[in-house]
Protein backbone atom coordinates (compact mmCIF):
# COMPACT_ATOMS: atom_id res chain seq x y z
CA UNK A 1 0.00 0.00 0.00
CA UNK A 2 1.94 2.63 -0.13
CA UNK A 3 2.25 2.27 3.52
CA UNK A 4 0.03 -0.40 4.48
CA UNK A 5 -1.21 -1.50 1.02
CA UNK A 6 -0.35 1.48 0.29
CA UNK A 7 -3.88 3.27 -0.77
CA UNK A 8 -3.93 6.79 0.86
CA UNK A 9 -5.12 6.91 -2.12
CA UNK A 10 -7.68 8.89 -0.72
CA UNK A 11 -10.62 9.19 -3.09
CA UNK A 12 -11.20 5.27 -2.70
CA UNK A 13 -9.82 5.35 0.97
CA UNK A 14 -13.45 4.69 2.34
CA UNK A 15 -14.12 2.14 -0.45
CA UNK A 16 -10.64 0.69 -0.20
CA UNK A 17 -10.61 0.16 3.52
CA UNK A 18 -13.30 -2.38 3.28
CA UNK A 19 -11.83 -4.45 0.79
CA UNK A 20 -10.36 -7.82 -0.01
CA UNK A 21 -7.94 -10.04 -2.55
CA UNK A 22 -6.59 -13.64 -3.53
CA UNK A 23 -7.89 -15.66 -6.19
CA UNK A 24 -8.26 -18.78 -5.04
CA UNK A 25 -10.76 -18.06 -2.53
CA UNK A 26 -12.71 -15.90 -4.78
CA UNK A 27 -16.09 -16.84 -4.92
CA UNK A 28 -19.63 -15.01 -6.69
CA UNK A 29 -20.89 -13.36 -3.73
CA UNK A 30 -16.99 -12.58 -2.01
CA UNK A 31 -14.15 -10.60 -2.52
CA UNK A 32 -11.46 -12.24 -3.19
CA UNK A 33 -8.72 -11.88 -0.06
CA UNK A 34 -4.87 -12.29 -0.18
CA UNK A 35 -3.25 -15.44 1.16
CA UNK A 36 -0.07 -16.95 1.45
CA UNK A 37 1.91 -18.45 -0.44
CA UNK A 38 1.30 -16.09 -3.86
CA UNK A 39 3.58 -15.98 -6.54
CA UNK A 40 3.85 -13.29 -8.84
CA UNK A 41 4.10 -13.87 -12.57
CA UNK A 42 4.84 -11.07 -14.52
CA UNK A 43 3.71 -9.65 -16.91
CA UNK A 44 0.34 -10.92 -15.97
CA UNK A 45 0.31 -9.34 -12.70
CA UNK A 46 0.98 -5.67 -13.93
CA UNK A 47 -2.81 -5.70 -15.23
CA UNK A 48 -5.93 -5.52 -13.33
CA UNK A 49 -7.17 -8.29 -10.69
CA UNK A 50 -11.05 -7.77 -10.19
CA UNK A 51 -11.57 -11.11 -8.24
CA UNK A 52 -9.93 -8.45 -5.63
CA UNK A 53 -12.41 -5.43 -4.29
CA UNK A 54 -9.56 -2.39 -4.35
CA UNK A 55 -6.10 -2.49 -6.43
CA UNK A 56 -4.20 1.20 -7.14
CA UNK A 57 -1.24 2.08 -9.66
CA UNK A 58 0.79 4.79 -7.76
CA UNK A 59 3.34 6.69 -9.48
CA UNK A 60 5.81 9.06 -7.47
CA UNK A 61 8.89 10.84 -8.47
CA UNK A 62 11.47 13.46 -8.81
CA UNK A 63 12.13 15.01 -11.80
CA UNK A 64 14.58 17.87 -13.09
CA UNK A 65 14.52 20.32 -16.26
CA UNK A 66 17.23 21.10 -18.37
CA UNK A 67 17.45 24.74 -16.72
CA UNK A 68 18.21 23.44 -13.16
CA UNK A 69 14.42 23.37 -11.91
CA UNK A 70 12.72 20.65 -9.61
CA UNK A 71 9.34 19.16 -9.54
CA UNK A 72 7.72 16.02 -7.43
CA UNK A 73 4.87 14.45 -8.89
CA UNK A 74 2.05 12.04 -8.34
CA UNK A 75 -0.48 9.71 -11.03
CA UNK A 76 -2.72 7.47 -9.17
CA UNK A 77 -5.30 5.38 -10.28
CA UNK A 78 -7.13 3.58 -8.21
CA UNK A 79 -9.74 0.88 -8.79
CA UNK A 80 -12.45 -0.32 -6.62
CA UNK A 81 -15.08 -3.31 -7.38
CA UNK A 82 -18.72 -2.71 -6.23
CA UNK A 83 -20.08 -6.02 -5.87
CA UNK A 84 -18.74 -9.23 -6.02
CA UNK A 85 -18.87 -11.58 -8.89
CA UNK A 86 -20.75 -9.14 -10.91
CA UNK A 87 -19.04 -9.07 -14.73
CA UNK A 88 -19.05 -6.29 -16.94
CA UNK A 89 -22.52 -5.75 -18.93
CA UNK A 90 -22.50 -8.09 -22.10
CA UNK A 91 -23.13 -6.00 -25.43
CA UNK A 92 -26.80 -4.95 -25.69
CA UNK A 93 -26.99 -4.36 -22.26
CA UNK A 94 -27.41 -0.56 -20.56
CA UNK A 95 -23.96 1.40 -21.38
CA UNK A 96 -25.05 2.97 -17.98
CA UNK A 97 -24.27 -0.35 -15.74
CA UNK A 98 -20.58 -0.82 -14.28
CA UNK A 99 -19.48 -2.59 -11.41
CA UNK A 100 -16.39 -0.79 -10.86
CA UNK A 101 -15.12 2.76 -10.30
CA UNK A 102 -12.10 4.26 -11.06
CA UNK A 103 -10.78 7.21 -9.05
CA UNK A 104 -7.10 8.99 -9.80
CA UNK A 105 -5.38 11.57 -8.19
CA UNK A 106 -2.78 13.94 -10.25
CA UNK A 107 -0.08 16.43 -8.32
CA UNK A 108 2.64 18.58 -9.20
CA UNK A 109 5.16 19.58 -6.53
CA UNK A 110 7.21 22.89 -8.00
CA UNK A 111 10.09 22.78 -5.44
CA UNK A 112 12.04 25.10 -6.78
CA UNK A 113 9.13 27.65 -7.02
CA UNK A 114 7.60 26.56 -3.88
CA UNK A 115 4.13 25.77 -5.05
CA UNK A 116 1.79 22.42 -5.16
CA UNK A 117 -0.89 21.60 -7.69
CA UNK A 118 -3.28 18.56 -7.40
CA UNK A 119 -6.64 17.41 -9.07
CA UNK A 120 -9.16 14.28 -8.16
CA UNK A 121 -10.92 12.59 -10.47
CA UNK A 122 -13.49 10.06 -9.94
CA UNK A 123 -14.43 8.03 -13.36
CA UNK A 124 -16.79 5.19 -13.20
CA UNK A 125 -17.51 1.99 -15.57
CA UNK A 126 -20.30 2.70 -17.00
CA UNK A 127 -20.04 4.61 -20.42
CA UNK A 128 -16.33 3.56 -20.71
CA UNK A 129 -15.16 6.59 -18.06
CA UNK A 130 -12.61 4.50 -16.60
CA UNK A 131 -11.22 0.90 -17.39
CA UNK A 132 -8.09 -1.39 -16.52
CA UNK A 133 -7.64 -4.39 -18.65
CA UNK A 134 -7.08 -7.39 -17.35
CA UNK A 135 -4.62 -8.98 -19.92
CA UNK A 136 -1.69 -5.77 -19.71
CA UNK A 137 -0.98 -3.18 -17.96
CA UNK A 138 -3.70 -0.42 -19.75
CA UNK A 139 -5.32 1.74 -16.72
CA UNK A 140 -7.55 4.81 -17.49
CA UNK A 141 -9.25 7.63 -16.06
CA UNK A 142 -11.28 9.51 -18.75
CA UNK A 143 -8.14 11.11 -20.30
CA UNK A 144 -5.58 10.23 -17.71
CA UNK A 145 -3.92 6.95 -18.69
CA UNK A 146 -1.38 4.56 -17.73
CA UNK A 147 0.37 2.07 -20.85
CA UNK A 148 2.93 -0.98 -20.28
CA UNK A 149 4.47 -2.78 -22.77
CA UNK A 150 6.99 -5.48 -21.57
CA UNK A 151 10.47 -5.07 -22.25
CA UNK A 152 12.18 -7.79 -24.71
CA UNK A 153 13.09 -10.79 -23.11
CA UNK A 154 12.30 -9.37 -19.69
CA UNK A 155 8.83 -9.92 -19.25
CA UNK A 156 8.45 -8.83 -15.43
CA UNK A 157 9.59 -5.35 -16.79
CA UNK A 158 7.64 -2.90 -18.25
CA UNK A 159 8.19 0.22 -20.25
CA UNK A 160 5.50 2.33 -18.84
CA UNK A 161 3.91 5.74 -20.66
CA UNK A 162 2.15 7.74 -18.06
CA UNK A 163 -0.18 10.80 -19.22
CA UNK A 164 -2.46 13.49 -17.11
CA UNK A 165 -3.32 16.57 -18.12
CA UNK A 166 -5.72 19.60 -16.32
CA UNK A 167 -6.44 23.01 -17.81
CA UNK A 168 -6.32 25.88 -14.82
CA UNK A 169 -6.77 29.52 -15.36
CA UNK A 170 -3.19 29.95 -15.38
CA UNK A 171 -2.58 27.22 -18.03
CA UNK A 172 -2.62 23.65 -18.18
CA UNK A 173 -0.65 21.33 -15.92
CA UNK A 174 0.45 18.13 -17.29
CA UNK A 175 3.06 15.14 -17.59
CA UNK A 176 3.35 12.89 -20.35
CA UNK A 177 6.61 10.40 -19.31
CA UNK A 178 8.31 7.33 -20.29
CA UNK A 179 8.91 5.12 -17.23
CA UNK A 180 11.72 2.01 -17.70
CA UNK A 181 12.75 -0.05 -14.69
CA UNK A 182 16.61 0.20 -13.68
CA UNK A 183 15.37 -3.01 -11.49
CA UNK A 184 13.29 -5.84 -10.97
CA UNK A 185 9.75 -5.88 -8.95
CA UNK A 186 10.63 -5.66 -5.16
CA UNK A 187 7.65 -7.86 -3.58
CA UNK A 188 7.05 -6.90 -0.09
CA UNK A 189 5.86 -8.94 3.00
CA UNK A 190 6.45 -12.45 3.59
CA UNK A 191 5.32 -15.62 0.97
CA UNK A 192 4.16 -12.21 -1.72
CA UNK A 193 1.54 -11.37 1.27
CA UNK A 194 1.70 -8.16 3.10
CA UNK A 195 0.02 -8.23 6.36
CA UNK A 196 -1.78 -5.05 7.77
CA UNK A 197 -3.03 -6.81 10.93
CA UNK A 198 -4.02 -9.90 13.18
CA UNK A 199 -6.81 -10.92 11.18
CA UNK A 200 -6.83 -12.94 7.97
CA UNK A 201 -8.25 -10.72 5.62
CA UNK A 202 -5.76 -8.16 6.93
CA UNK A 203 -3.63 -8.43 4.06
CA UNK A 204 -2.45 -7.24 0.28
CA UNK A 205 -0.40 -8.75 -2.49
CA UNK A 206 2.07 -5.82 -3.04
CA UNK A 207 4.94 -4.90 -5.11
CA UNK A 208 7.06 -1.90 -6.46
CA UNK A 209 9.04 -0.61 -8.93
CA UNK A 210 11.63 1.12 -6.82
CA UNK A 211 13.94 2.90 -9.14
CA UNK A 212 12.27 4.01 -12.76
CA UNK A 213 14.34 6.16 -14.79
CA UNK A 214 11.88 8.77 -15.94
CA UNK A 215 11.66 11.16 -18.89
CA UNK A 216 9.39 13.64 -21.01
CA UNK A 217 7.88 16.56 -20.22
CA UNK A 218 5.90 18.13 -17.75
CA UNK A 219 3.78 21.86 -17.91
CA UNK A 220 3.05 23.33 -15.45
CA UNK A 221 1.06 26.40 -15.53
CA UNK A 222 1.24 26.63 -19.56
CA UNK A 223 4.90 26.38 -19.44
CA UNK A 224 6.14 23.05 -20.87
CA UNK A 225 9.70 22.02 -19.43
CA UNK A 226 11.87 18.62 -20.68
CA UNK A 227 12.76 16.58 -17.61
CA UNK A 228 14.21 13.89 -16.46
CA UNK A 229 14.73 11.75 -13.04
CA UNK A 230 13.62 8.74 -11.12
CA UNK A 231 10.23 7.48 -9.94
CA UNK A 232 8.75 5.00 -7.39
CA UNK A 233 5.69 2.60 -8.67
CA UNK A 234 3.58 0.70 -6.48
CA UNK A 235 1.07 -1.65 -7.70
CA UNK A 236 -1.06 -3.30 -4.48
CA UNK A 237 -4.36 -5.32 -5.09
CA UNK A 238 -6.66 -6.97 -1.89
CA UNK A 239 -10.16 -6.91 0.02
CA UNK A 240 -10.99 -6.50 3.72
CA UNK A 241 -7.14 -5.43 4.70
CA UNK A 242 -7.80 -2.50 7.87
CA UNK A 243 -9.25 -3.34 11.26
CA UNK A 244 -11.69 -0.62 12.84
CA UNK A 245 -9.15 0.30 15.22
CA UNK A 246 -6.81 1.66 12.72
CA UNK A 247 -7.12 5.01 11.74
CA UNK A 248 -4.53 5.80 8.92
CA UNK A 249 -1.08 5.27 8.38
CA UNK A 250 2.72 6.61 8.05
CA UNK A 251 4.25 5.48 4.51
CA UNK A 252 8.17 6.07 3.17
CA UNK A 253 9.31 5.48 0.11
CA UNK A 254 13.01 6.70 -0.04
CA UNK A 255 15.78 5.92 -2.90
CA UNK A 256 19.32 6.18 -2.28
CA UNK A 257 22.03 7.72 -3.70
CA UNK A 258 23.97 4.52 -3.29
CA UNK A 259 21.63 2.50 -5.08
CA UNK A 260 19.62 1.27 -2.63
CA UNK A 261 16.03 1.63 -1.55
CA UNK A 262 13.73 1.91 1.40
CA UNK A 263 10.05 1.31 1.33
CA UNK A 264 8.19 1.57 5.09
CA UNK A 265 4.82 2.05 6.26
CA UNK A 266 3.66 2.06 10.00
CA UNK A 267 -0.51 1.68 10.45
CA UNK A 268 -1.71 4.04 13.00
CA UNK A 269 -4.41 2.67 16.01
CA UNK A 270 -7.00 4.91 17.87
CA UNK A 271 -5.16 4.32 20.85
CA UNK A 272 -1.49 5.94 19.19
CA UNK A 273 0.38 2.82 19.14
CA UNK A 274 1.34 1.00 16.17
CA UNK A 275 0.04 -2.06 14.54
CA UNK A 276 2.55 -4.37 15.05
CA UNK A 277 2.26 -6.04 11.61
CA UNK A 278 3.70 -2.68 10.11
CA UNK A 279 6.72 -3.69 8.31
CA UNK A 280 9.26 -2.37 5.61
CA UNK A 281 11.64 -3.69 3.16
CA UNK A 282 15.31 -2.87 2.37
CA UNK A 283 15.66 -3.09 -1.63
CA UNK A 284 19.78 -3.67 -2.17
CA UNK A 285 21.61 -2.32 -5.05
CA UNK A 286 20.99 -5.89 -7.32
CA UNK A 287 17.42 -5.64 -6.44
CA UNK A 288 17.46 -8.27 -3.45
CA UNK A 289 14.66 -7.50 -0.90
CA UNK A 290 15.16 -8.00 2.82
CA UNK A 291 11.99 -7.82 4.59
CA UNK A 292 11.96 -5.27 7.81
CA UNK A 293 9.61 -6.21 10.41
CA UNK A 294 7.94 -3.41 12.83
CA UNK A 295 10.93 -3.28 15.24
CA UNK A 296 13.71 -2.56 13.57
CA UNK A 297 11.99 0.60 12.20
CA UNK A 298 12.95 3.36 14.13
CA UNK A 299 10.57 6.79 12.77
CA UNK A 300 9.96 9.60 14.72
CA UNK A 301 8.48 13.30 13.43
CA UNK A 302 10.75 16.32 14.25
CA UNK A 303 8.06 19.03 13.82
CA UNK A 304 4.52 19.48 12.71
CA UNK A 305 2.40 21.54 10.01
CA UNK A 306 -1.32 22.77 10.67
CA UNK A 307 -3.08 22.69 7.17
CA UNK A 308 -4.89 25.75 6.41
CA UNK A 309 -7.27 23.75 5.08
CA UNK A 310 -8.55 21.33 6.76
CA UNK A 311 -7.35 22.43 10.33
CA UNK A 312 -5.21 18.97 10.40
CA UNK A 313 -2.14 18.54 12.14
CA UNK A 314 0.59 16.49 10.46
CA UNK A 315 4.04 15.50 11.30
CA UNK A 316 6.63 17.22 9.29
CA UNK A 317 10.06 16.33 9.14
CA UNK A 318 11.19 12.96 10.26
CA UNK A 319 14.27 10.78 11.34
CA UNK A 320 14.21 7.19 9.99
CA UNK A 321 16.85 5.03 11.78
CA UNK A 322 17.11 1.87 10.34
CA UNK A 323 20.04 0.02 12.42
CA UNK A 324 20.07 -3.13 10.90
CA UNK A 325 20.59 -1.69 7.51
CA UNK A 326 23.36 0.91 8.35
CA UNK A 327 20.46 3.78 7.78
CA UNK A 328 19.94 6.95 9.96
CA UNK A 329 18.39 9.50 7.99
CA UNK A 330 16.38 12.95 8.27
CA UNK A 331 13.38 13.96 5.93
CA UNK A 332 12.30 17.23 5.33
CA UNK A 333 9.23 18.08 2.90
CA UNK A 334 10.74 20.33 -0.72
CA UNK A 335 6.81 22.43 0.46
CA UNK A 336 4.94 22.06 3.49
CA UNK A 337 1.90 22.31 1.50
CA UNK A 338 1.40 19.01 -0.17
CA UNK A 339 -2.11 18.38 0.98
CA UNK A 340 -4.33 17.05 -1.38
CA UNK A 341 -7.50 18.54 0.63
CA UNK A 342 -11.23 17.53 -0.88
CA UNK A 343 -14.66 18.37 -0.85
CA UNK A 344 -15.71 15.88 -2.78
CA UNK A 345 -16.46 13.10 -0.13
CA UNK A 346 -13.26 11.27 -0.54
CA UNK A 347 -10.45 11.37 1.99
CA UNK A 348 -7.62 14.32 2.79
CA UNK A 349 -4.40 13.21 2.62
CA UNK A 350 -0.60 14.81 2.86
CA UNK A 351 1.38 13.43 0.19
CA UNK A 352 4.39 14.64 -0.86
CA UNK A 353 8.48 15.03 -2.18
CA UNK A 354 10.91 14.71 0.87
CA UNK A 355 14.83 15.79 0.63
CA UNK A 356 16.86 12.91 2.53
CA UNK A 357 19.67 13.92 4.27
CA UNK A 358 22.14 11.73 6.47
CA UNK A 359 21.28 12.41 10.48
CA UNK A 360 24.59 12.93 11.33
CA UNK A 361 26.90 14.91 8.33
CA UNK A 362 23.49 16.51 7.36
CA UNK A 363 24.68 15.44 3.74
CA UNK A 364 22.22 14.71 0.66
CA UNK A 365 21.66 10.87 0.34
CA UNK A 366 18.64 10.91 -1.76
CA UNK A 367 15.29 11.79 -1.97
CA UNK A 368 11.95 10.28 -1.00
CA UNK A 369 8.23 10.57 -0.75
CA UNK A 370 5.73 10.02 2.75
CA UNK A 371 1.93 9.87 2.26
CA UNK A 372 0.15 10.30 5.55
CA UNK A 373 -3.45 9.77 6.27
CA UNK A 374 -6.04 9.71 8.74
CA UNK A 375 -4.63 13.18 10.23
CA UNK A 376 -7.61 15.36 8.22
CA UNK A 377 -9.96 12.34 9.31
CA UNK A 378 -9.99 9.07 10.33
CA UNK A 379 -10.33 5.84 7.77
CA UNK A 380 -13.87 5.06 8.32
CA UNK A 381 -14.45 1.02 8.00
Amino acid sequence: MKAAGRCARACGLLLWATASVAPAATTGNRFTIATAPYRFAWPRDHAAHPGYQSEWWYYTGHLRSSDGRRFGYELTFFRFGLAPGDPAPPAGHSKWRGNELYPAHFAITDETGKTFFYRVRFAREALGMGAASERTLDVRADDWTLRGAPLPGRPALERMTLHAREATEAGDDAIDLVQIPQKPPAVHGHDGVSRKAACASCASHYYSYTRLASSGTLELAGRRYAVTGLAWMDHEFGSAELQSNQVGWDWFSIQLDDGRELMAYLLRQKDGSVTPESSGSLIEADGSVRYLPRDALHVSAIGTWKSPHTGALYPSGWRVHVPVANVDLTLEPAVEDQELATTSGSVSYWEGAVSVRDTVTNKPLGAGYVELTGYAQPISL
